[in-house]
């Protein structure tokens, strides 16, 4: 059995494969106010369709739809298949409150309540 596959027939399932990873995939990236599309992501990288998204560099913020996961300093890696891959330098996850510079007690009070008087 061979395992020759024409070179159109292989375009035509590499773009099948991307077409299909566009729906079912909610990552996106965003630099100066535009959000690309993230193809795959991996524990030090992410993959863009190199065609459509404009060379990256810099601080770039990583969205799960709406949702606002990580804010990353990234550098290109390599180009392969159409796909732009790009390693992670740094990544911070977004927290939705403010960074403590102290450690917090497990028994500190949440609030101080005035005692009455009755003056």
């Amino acid at each position: 059995m061979s395992t020759f596959v024409p070179r159109e027939v292989q375009a035509g399932l590499d773009a099948a494969r991307k077409q299909a990873g566009r729906k079912r995939n909610r990552l996106r990236v965003e630099v100066d106010g535009k959000r690309h599309p993230v193809l795959r992501i991996w524990d030090d990288g992410f993959a863009v369709e190199a065609e459509v998204v404009p060379g990256l560099r810099g601080l770039v913020d990583l969205y799960d739809g709406a949702v606002h996961l990580k804010r990353c300093l990234i550098v290109a890696a390599a180009e392969d298949a159409g796909e732009m891959q790009y390693e992670f330098k740094r990544m911070t996850e977004v927290s939705d409150q403010q960074p403590l510079d102290f450690a917090r007690e497990e028994d500190a009070p949440v609030a101080l309540l005035a005692v009455d008087t009755g003056a």
